[in-house]
């Protein structure tokens, strides 16, 4: 008999295919070979049941049914895959072995474990565990394949995360709901994330901002003038700093110390998932998803780079040979000037900013593969660039600067003079094209203050301690104390992975990566989310709360369930399914507590009062009979019509989504004069349930520069037109204005601007 592969996507399933049975035959749906069977899952083709397949009674959210609690938990077919299950289930008849081909982490394990335990197979199982898809490493792969029961902790956290997520979501979302009439989604990971956002706003609010002043003097000696910043007490009154600039401009001063001192600056890390998204949203806006979707492709597509989801900026000595290999096949690109620039002895086991074994659990850092670009898109060459640089970084030496530290006084007043004198370049010769632009570390604000006194020079800088100086100017700055920045998708993606701690030691945020919120696989779904359900928005790279998002936290604190919006708790959670996965917790403890935990939402909410109707702005409250909720992993938590028009949304072209998207959510009725229809959230728009009878009312989530979120669909439907946004106008300038409901039957969009 033969052996059953199953991958997770049709092009993993094609590569491993060219890889170990070329001459496999292709049966659309999986490829015969002499060995092997390959085929494929398309993502989850299995999921955890609904309520009402546990009983009638759920269908309608009713808050005297909570909390659901299933002994065991029912598994279901996804229906748009299940012709793909099938296919499974018949080719593993045919076979005596199994092995688990599904991405190297933990929800591939989990998808694997889903079809296995729902399709009852038995068959041992091998696993396949390699961090890039060129045929070399599948051959490797396959060549070392492990036992399959070595994951089994990994497949135990898989379970309890995907369980976790669907009691806390499930029962929160209905409890909150239910409670205030309003579509309220609640989830494990999602609900502190729009904490974080919900403390920083409110921050950003009650900031009150000051004006201070600054001294700058002015320094000559012979030739050389330099800066120095006065040393003292922050100034507030202006008249007492210009009197201080009277005072000292245009006297003798004297040099009271010197020293200089030499420095060095390594390459930063290579990238793990999540600094790349913050970088790729720094330098090119993109959104973290849109970093996982494009580092996606160029893994999975082109080959071009090594599993992205990973979370470790470290290599095991396994991958140094590797990382020369690559370092060769970029010779005759675009890159080739940069590889006859670098030093091969510098990447080696023995250097730790590079390879460390302790730091890499399941996947290595971020790396090009030695597979030659090619056919990229504008967007994913964009991303292989980050990626080859700071790959190439690693092999270039230290940047060395001298840096001279002057303390100068003037009429007993001191300044302080920092200057950095650049000696060699090293490995920014690699950003050198894009200075402008070139990698930052992360820092902490007493950093930025301090680099603000300090002036970067190429040419050589030197004083005479000893000779006679001159402050020659004195110059007074006006400045005002700034508040917190509000979150773009880097910085949230920055304080997910530490739990909302401000941590700028880089020892100690490695070290709470176990202890984030949510996994670098899954925080772009998060903040995808947070659109999706209307509580927060995009002003340019700016994320802002909503009024729904607003009251949505301030009720679960109100609820007294502050521990759902705990960061620091939700990151411990994370911590415990991550030493699940090593065997070191138990599951069955974790699950305990998290059903304990979930019964006391319920219970809590149960005996709040309910929001004020005026609360929510307009808000649509939730449909009555409501009908199922879904579960708080990447799927809608929002109540859904009827059952009749889910399966017709489910057809549409308009309405069809990922299996991440989830289950499509009632939003209003559909405003066509006579069609009864209801609108529903697709892939790219809003559509009428009644498309089949012919009704062409659509609005494209995306227009004028928005990501519409339901709320905005809801207000254009019902009132004809948003509140006021930030807009890009067709010919692409930007403006403040609405947007409006130009064509009932269509839902042809326009805009109203002042």
């Amino acid at each position: 008999m033969k052996t059953l592969i199953i991958a997770e996507k049709p092009d993993m399933g094609r590569n491993i295919a060219a890889a170990i049975e070329p001459k496999a035959k292709n049966l659309r749906s999986y490829l015969e070979g002499e060995q092997y069977i390959i085929t494929w899952a398309i993502g989850h083709l299995i999921e955890l049941a609904e309520p009402d397949q546990y009983d009638e009674k759920y269908k309608k959210w009713n808050i005297s049914h909570l909390p659901i609690i299933p002994e065991q938990f029912k598994l279901i077919p996804n229906p748009r895959t299940y012709d793909q299950l099938k296919v499974i289930a018949e080719l593993a008849k045919k076979c005596d072995q199994l092995v688990n081909a599904c991405d190297a982490g933990r929800e591939g394990q989990h998808i694997f474990s889903l079809i296995q335990r729902h399709l009852g197979l038995k068959q041992p199982v091998k696993r396949l565990w390699i961090s890039d898809l060129t045929s070399e490493t599948i051959r490797n792969g396959f060549a070392t394949l492990k036992d399959g029961s070595e994951y089994e902790n990994l497949t135990r956290a898989a379970r309890s995360r995907s369980e976790a997520d669907w009691l806390i979501g499930m029962n929160g979302s209905r409890a909150f709901t239910t409670k205030h009439n309003v579509l309220l989604s609640v989830g494990r990971v999602q609900t502190p994330v729009l904490a974080l956002i919900y403390d920083r706003q409110k921050q950003i609010e009650a900031f009150s901002s000051l004006k201070f002043y600054e001294l700058e003097g002015y320094f000559t000696q012979g030739d050389t003038t330099y800066r120095g910043m006065w040393q003292g007490e922050r100034l507030t009154d202006q008249l007492k700093v210009e009197a201080l600039a009277a005072k000292v401009k245009g006297k003798p001063a004297r040099i009271i110390s010197y020293e200089v001192k030499e420095t060095k600056e390594y390459p930063f890390k290579l990238y793990d998932l999540t600094l790349l998204q913050r970088e790729a949203n720094g330098k090119y806006a993109f959104s973290a998803k849109k970093t996982l979707d494009t580092a996606q492709s160029l893994y999975e597509k082109h080959k071009v780079i090594s599993y992205p989801r990973t979370n470790s900026n470290y290599v095991t000595e396994q991958n140094i040979p590797e990382m020369h290999k690559s370092l060769s096949a970029l010779q005759g690109t675009a890159y080739h000037d940069l590889v006859q620039g670098a030093n091969r002895n510098l990447v080696h086991k023995n250097n730790k900013n590079i390879c460390n074994p302790s730091k890499v659990e399941d996947h290595h850092a971020i790396l090009p593969t030695n597979r030659k670009a090619s056919g990229l898109t504008p967007d994913e060459q964009k991303l292989y660039d980050l990626i080859v640089r700071r790959f190439l970084s690693q092999f270039y030496p230290p940047a060395e600067y001298k840096v001279h530290t002057v303390m100068t006084e003037v009429e007993q007043e001191m300044f302080k003079t920092t200057v950095k004198e650049l000696l060699h370049l090293g490995w920014k010769v690699i950003y050198a094209d894009q200075k402008k632009e070139k990698p930052k570390s992360s820092k902490g604000k007493e950093k930025e203050e301090e680099e603000d006194e300090e002036v970067e020079v190429s040419e050589p800088f030197s004083i005479d301690a000893q000779g006679q100086v001159v402050c020659s100017d004195a110059v007074v700055k006006e400045k005002d104390t700034q508040p917190p920045k509000h979150f773009n998708e880097g910085t949230l993606l920055k304080a997910m992975e530490s739990a909302g701690k401000q941590i700028e030691d880089e020892e100690l945020r490695d070290a709470m990566k176990d202890s984030g919120l949510g996994t670098p696989a899954t925080r772009a779904a998060t903040i995808e989310r947070l659109k999706k359900v209307g509580y927060i928005d995009m002003q340019g790279k700016k994320i802002v709360l909503t009024q729904k998002g607003r009251m949505a936290v301030e009720l679960i604190r109100g609820a007294g369930i502050e521990l759902l919006t705990s960061p620091e708790m939700t990151g411990q959670w994370e911590r415990r399914l991550n030493e699940i996965s090593r065997g070191t917790a138990s599951d069955e403890q974790f699950m305990h507590n998290v059903k304990r935990f979930a019964t006391l939402i319920v219970d809590k909410v149960r005996v709040q009062p309910r929001a004020a109707k005026t609360a929510f702005e307009g808000e649509t409250p939730a449909p009555a009979g409501t009908k199922r909720g879904s579960t708080a992993r990447a799927k809608s938590s929002a109540p859904s019509g009827s059952t009749k028009a889910k399966t017709a949304s489910k057809k549409s072209p308009d309405a069809s989504s990922n299996p991440s998207d989830g289950a499509n959510a009632f939003l209003a009725a559909c405003p066509r004069p006579g069609c009864g229809g209801s609108l529903f959230m697709g892939r790219k728009g809003y559509g009428c349930s009644h498309y089949k009878e012919g009704c062409k009312f659509v609005i494209w989530k995306e227009s004028f520069g928005r990501n519409l979120t339901d709320t905005q669909v809801q207000a254009l439907v019902q009132k004809g037109k948003t509140t006021k946004l930030k807009l890009v106008l067709p010919d692409g300038t930007a403006a403040d204005g609405r947007i409006v409901l130009k064509n009932i039957d269509t839902g042809e969009l326009g805009t109203e601007t002042e």
